[in-house]
């Protein structure tokens, strides 16, 4: 018994070694690399992990790759053609796929894209979607990692200490844009970061310049909501050549966070860049969460209603320079959609001007009414507020309560149908008169009018 207490109390003092750690049961690890030769592409390595990891693949943007490798957990070895659709289908004993992903357009046999890739030498933009190939269906449970090699890339997701992206399911189907290569700037911001990548070379721009440019067009987002919406967005600048245009293009992907992209005209002069609008209407998507499912006369209609606001607020350009161009907007929508209704526009979607500038107006009629109803203490601002501190992503019915309940009646429905009944822009002429906005040879005329005080608060500094 004694030598049988002493051999107890001996094993009680050795450490106890734990058991070493189990593999994550259906667990993707994707290590990605970044080859220069023959032509600039991604070559994938993707590791299936325990039994009840995945076998049914997709590229959701297809055309990139064309055939997969599959290894078997015993060594074997084929390729797999990756269907019309992007479609993969595995064995259940693989273990690991590779393919290779040509950034290089010629390489494709296609044209360079915004999604599909654009670039040179060691500056690529693409879109996640485009070269990810992620599991065809994915649930709460799905989980990656993600590695790349061999470049320094941009990606919506921060990586970890050890340079590990954690990817959920939804990661890997709304993957956003990516940047391989170029250079890098931050923007900070009262409540945020952009993480900027500049891909080529602006011919009158360097990077410090691009970058506090950007810095103007985010801060103006500011005019809007207290602070920026997102504690870190990334945007890549996309140097197009031949163009004299600042921004030609650009557009928000909801990655979690969100990922921008803008092309950058090679050829813009730093003037140019004073005047865009692009910059801080794409921005401006980021005012409010994601309306799901998407509802472009409202998403579009808000971000381009503020574009005008929001430069006039920072000062940017003047307030009968704001009605001016929104004047103008409304007229070519009218022009475009002639006396079709609203309902009939938005619901076919077959004029973008149609869809972007009835939902102007549909946002301009909002923010007049809540101030008219509120004394002119609450406003539209106060709706992208209240929809924000609701969660990560809104719907329809969420915004339209939002709505209500800054008015403190029920006011958003029944505005909306005076809308969606009528030719699309008819609200519009007595909503002018009331705030006193008149058009003139050189633009518009404000004057003293019922709703005068409500106009000027519209674009006042905050």
């Amino acid at each position: 018994m004694a030598w049988a207490a002493l051999l107890g109390a001996l094993c009680s003092c050795l450490p106890v070694r734990p058991p070493p750690p189990r593999e994550e049961s259906g667990l993707l690890r994707y290590h990605v690399t970044y080859v220069r030769e023959p032509r600039h592409a991604l070559e994938v390595g993707l590791v299936r992990v325990g039994e009840g990891a995945p076998r049914d693949f997709l590229f959701s943007q297809p055309g990139g790759v064309e055939r997969v490798r599959v290894l078997g957990r015993d060594g074997s070895e084929r390729e797999l053609p990756v269907s019309a659709e992007g479609h993969v289908l595995v064995p259940p004993d693989t273990r690991s796929l590779r393919y290779r992903y040509p950034l290089d357009a010629r390489a494709r046999g296609r044209h360079a894209g915004f999604f599909s890739g654009l670039g040179e030498g060691d500056a690529w933009h693409v879109a996640g979607r485009a070269w990810l190939l992620r599991p065809r269906s994915v649930g709460p449970e799905s989980r990656a990692e993600l590695v790349v090699e061999g470049v320094d890339a941009l990606l919506p997701w921060a990586p970890g200490a050890n340079g590990i992206y954690q990817l959920s399911g939804d990661d890997l189907v709304n993957s956003g844009f990516h940047a391989f290569g170029g250079r890098r700037c931050t923007v900070r911001l009262p409540g945020g970061v952009l993480e900027v990548a500049v891909l080529g070379r602006p011919s009158h721009m360097d990077d410090a310049a691009l970058c506090a440019w950007l810095e103007r067009s985010a801060r103006e987002v500011l005019t809007v909501r207290h602070s920026f919406p997102y504690p870190r967005a990334t945007v890549s600048l996309v140097t197009v050549p031949a163009r004299e245009e600042p921004v030609p293009f650009g557009m928000v992907l909801w990655s979690t966070p969100p990922s921008i992209s803008l092309l950058v005209g090679q050829d813009a002069e730093p003037a140019a860049f004073t005047r865009d609008w692009v910059a801080v209407h794409e921005l401006l998507h980021l005012a409010h969460p994601p309306i799901l499912p998407r509802v472009a006369w409202l998403s579009e209609g808000l971000a381009t209603y503020y574009t005008e606001l929001a430069r006039a607020r920072s000062g940017r350009q003047t307030p009968e320079r704001a009605w001016t161009e929104l004047l103008a907007g409304f007229e070519r929508a009218r022009r475009a959609v002639g006396s079709r209704t609203m309902e009939d526009v938005v619901t076919r979607g077959d004029s973008y001007l149609g869809t972007y500038w009835t939902g102007a107006l549909v946002a301009l009629h909002l923010d007049v009414e809540l101030r008219r109803v509120t004394g002119n203490t609450r406003s539209l601002d106060d709706v992208l507020e209240r929809l924000a501190e609701s969660g990560p992503a809104a719907t329809f019915d969420a915004f339209g309560a939002a709505v209500d309940a800054v008015a403190g009646r029920p006011l958003f429905r029944e505005l909306l149908s005076r809308h969606l009944s009528r030719p699309a822009l008819a609200e519009l002429a007595p909503l002018l008169e009331a705030l006193g906005v008149e058009p003139a040879p050189d633009g518009v005329r404000l004057a003293g009018a019922r709703d005068s005080s409500l106009r000027d608060a519209l674009v006042a500094p905050r």
